[in-house]
């Protein structure tokens, strides 16, 4: 079973949904995830963000933030997971943004990439890789680390829900 199709399945046994906000990914996470049979019962859409205005004007995130730090930042990635979830009214959100190649941005060297995860009552994660190849492979990558960052998520969500069940047990 794909990784996208895991967290689909995840999200569809608790009825619960999310939502993409990419950036370097160009729309591979939403591809990934439409690319499972049945997508529909928890994937509510996508934002790709790919200019810096549309992080702001779109997603919310904060322009100072990006003034001070550029797009390429955990802070921006944990904002625009936020965002998405909030503007496509998801209980999870998803975003990736980083340095596809083939130079640098915001003095950040290729390769540098963040993933986050926002979900229900506003907890988050966020994973900082440093991914080596060609463009197509650190997208390719950045699609797949992100989705195992929700699945961790989906994971722990569901281990603490069974804790609570059993009484802490």
């Amino acid at each position: 079973m794909s990784e996208a199709a895991r967290v689909l399945l995840l999200l569809t046994e608790r009825n619960q949904t999310v939502a993409a906000a990419e950036s370097l990914t160009g729309g591979l996470v939403a591809a990934e995830l439409t690319g499972v049979p049945g997508a529909s019962k928890a994937f509510r859409g996508s934002v790709t963000a790919y200019a810096t205005e549309l992080k702001r004007d779109v997603l919310g995130v904060d322009g100072a933030l990006l003034a001070e730090r550029g797009a390429v930042d955990p802070e921006v990635a944990q904002q625009m997971a936020a965002g998405v979830r909030a503007v496509l009214g998801a209980d999870w959100g998803i975003a990736t943004t980083g340095v596809a190649g083939p130079g640098q941005q915001d003095g950040q060297p290729v390769g540098t990439v963040y993933v986050a995860v926002r979900g229900p009552g506003g907890k988050g994660k966020t994973a900082a890789l440093r991914l080596n190849g060609d463009r197509a492979e650190i997208r390719r990558e950045s699609v797949r680390s992100v989705l195992e960052l929700l699945s961790g998520e989906l994971g722990e969500d569901a281990r603490a829900q069974d804790t609570e069940q059993n009484g802490g047990n």
